[in-house]
């Protein structure tokens, strides 16, 4: 730091005597580096917080809402939920972009818009007890962390569940539980559930979850192999009634293997 700062007072001086295009473009990159340099960190990471603030702005209005997202309680909860705190800091960057991201083990955090419009299909109004499979980062229970009353989340893989537990507790979301284990099993000991999310995709939905979708529950599920289709699956007097949304590309639903005799 000393030598940049006697390096910036000759650069001045010796511009005063002999002036040049060199001498001033040193000049203004010697100074560049001090004000960096010098900027307090808590000022930096106030000025990415911002930056971050109006990249999340413009993502509601260019990928929920121009797609046709209109729950305005959505909408708020995507607003509120800071989605870089969920990326890994190589990809911090890119937080906001419209696409998924991976997160390590393989895993993925989903596209926004298909985080909101999944959110949206559950239909919620802050008093329903929800089941989500695949924890993953924890953004998309974060989301329901503040649409519903409870959240409980399952993670197959046991580091990505325990960093996601510990994110969503410092960030103060005491409504959501997070457990590691087989998501294709449900949660059966606090079900039945008024909806389930699932953020991996199984071949056939699950006969276990099916079972723990409470009277006039929905579950919103990604279906199929390669290719998969969106489904809302409802609970009316014990049928099941199922309806496609859309296309869409989700990691496969992992199962824990069977231990070896």
């Amino acid at each position: 730091m000393q030598i940049l700062i006697i390096g910036y007072i000759l650069l001045v001086r010796s511009q005063s005597t002999r002036g040049g295009v060199m001498q001033k473009y040193l000049k203004y990159i010697l100074g560049l580096i001090m004000v960096l340099c010098f900027t307090p960190p808590a000022a930096r990471a106030a000025s990415s917080e911002t930056a971050f603030d109006q990249q999340r702005r413009q993502m509601i209005e260019s990928q929920l809402q121009a797609r046709g997202i209109k729950d305005r309680r959505v909408l708020e909860a995507v607003a509120k939920v800071k989605r870089h705190l969920f990326v890994p800091a190589s990809y911090r960057h890119l937080s906001y972009g419209d696409f998924p991201l991976p997160i390590g083990e393989g895993q993925t955090i989903s596209q926004p818009y298909i985080v909101a419009l999944m959110s949206e299909l559950l239909a919620l109004t802050g008093q329903e007890r929800i089941l989500e499979i695949g924890t993953g980062s924890g953004y998309q229970a974060a989301i329901l962390g503040e649409l519903a009353k409870e959240v409980y989340t399952i993670e197959i893989i046991d580091f990505l569940a325990r960093q996601a537990e510990g994110l969503l507790k410092t960030l103060g979301y005491k409504n959501v539980k997070v457990k590691a284990g087989d998501g294709f099993l449900g949660w059966p000991e606090v079900a039945p559930f008024d909806g389930i999310i699932v953020t991996a995709a199984p071949e056939e939905i699950p006969a276990p979850l099916l079972a723990q979708l409470a009277e006039g529950g929905r579950l919103v599920i990604p279906v199929g192999g390669f290719w998969q289709e969106l489904k809302l699956v409802q609970k009316v007097q014990g049928k099941i009634k199922e309806s496609s949304i859309a296309p869409v590309r989700f990691v496969p639903l992992l199962r824990k293997k069977a231990p070896q005799p």
